[in-house]
């Protein structure tokens, strides 16, 4: 593991990540990312930066398939999603030949920021989403 990303991980996982679970969702270009565990089964919860574009949300991982929530949703694609303190149910999936510099131009600039900094394999990722009203939660 390189060392930009080991300190990357540190920076979320004890920083960015408890600060942002309690306003991700509510605020613009953030979210709250719930993906099951490939091997507990249980939901795992992340925040994330994006933009909501009609029923489709964009976002770039800063690790790709390294990151834990990204192999979580390779193995089981089906997601939740709290954007503008609402909840959807949606699918997600990996678009490596998206080129995601040019994705994070259109993404919410601080976040992009953040990515660009912090990235060690960009990858988009585009999650469809279903009517509010059929989500749980």
């Amino acid at each position: 593991m390189s060392s930009r990303k080991r300190w990357a991980d540190r920076f979320h996982r004890y920083l960015a990540n408890p600060l942002m679970r309690r306003v991700a969702g509510r605020l613009p270009g953030q979210a709250l990312l719930e993906t099951t565990g490939r091997r507990s089964r249980l939901p795992r919860t992340t925040p994330v930066g994006g933009t909501l574009v009609g029923s489709t949300f964009w976002m770039v991982s800063n690790h790709g398939s390294d990151a834990q929530y990204v192999r979580n949703l390779m193995a089981n694609p089906s997601v939740r999603l709290r954007v503008g303190g609402t909840w959807y149910e949606g699918r997600a999936q990996l678009l490596p030949d998206d080129d995601p510099r040019q994705r994070l131009r259109q993404l919410p600039k601080l976040n992009s920021a953040m990515v660009r900094v912090l990235g060690t394999n960009l990858t988009t990722v585009r999650i469809d989403l279903e009517d509010p009203t059929t989500a749980t939660g």
